[in-house]
């Protein structure tokens, strides 16, 4: 397995970032957009509610305590995403991929999304898509030893990152 495939994986403790790492030259948090948040809101609501209306006591107010926050917690959990590039190393997510291997970047503009998502999408493509960010990039690799072509990595600011990426 060549070492680009390896630093591909994710790491069973969540990040292997190190706290004297460099300051990153691209840090972005995929946060879930605004109307992420009002579905799960309403439906917490509503559920609670329908068990408010049938149920008196403690059963009564224990579903707002409960489904409330998750409802919050939801939009949240989904914005947890992080795109940066730091200590020579390209972050998407749990996975990392070393400089070095980065032959080229392009930007994937919204209309073209659909079809590199779709039918031009190597099924040996690395991936991380979040659908509320419009646009994405493209990474292409150049190790032979591994089988993955290219990453795409949804980001909302990708001519700074694939800035950041030509430069590094």
């Amino acid at each position: 397995m060549s070492e680009s495939a390896e630093a591909a994986g994710t790491t069973s403790s969540g990040s292997a970032r190190r706290d004297d790492a460099p300051a990153p030259a691209f840090r972005e948090r995929l946060h879930a957009s605004w109307w992420t948040w009002p579905l799960p809101l309403v439906a917490g609501v509503l559920l609670s509610a329908e068990v408010h209306m049938g149920y008196p006591g403690v059963r009564a107010w224990l579903p707002y305590l409960v489904l409330i926050p998750l409802a919050i917690a939801v939009p949240l959990w989904l914005g947890r995403t992080k795109i940066e590039i730091t200590g020579g190393e390209l972050w998407a997510g749990d996975a990392h991929l070393p400089l070095r291997f980065v032959e080229d970047a392009e930007v994937i503009e919204p209309a073209d999304r659909r079809a590199a998502l779709g039918p031009n999408l190597d099924p040996a493509a690395f991936v991380l898509h979040r659908p509320w960010v419009r646009t994405s990039v493209r990474v292409w690799l150049q190790d032979e030893d591994d089988p993955t072509p290219y990453w795409i990595v949804s980001t909302r600011r990708p001519r700074e990152l694939v800035r950041q990426l030509r430069s590094s």
